[in-house]
């Protein structure tokens, strides 16, 4: 049940959140790094 809601989660993130890949991570600002953060954590509950 919880890895299901991380896949979905995550699906939702790539449609909805925008792409920080391209961009230079130490440049950021608090919010940008809040959502990369976000990105990190449900991409990791994911994969487990």
């Amino acid at each position: 049940m919880r890895k299901t809601f991380f896949r979905i989660l995550a699906r939702l993130n790539k449609v909805l959140l925008p792409r920080t890949s391209r961009k230079d991570l130490t440049r950021l600002s608090k919010v940008d790094k809040a959502i990369v953060a976000f990105r990190y954590w449900v991409t990791t509950n994911s994969l487990d």
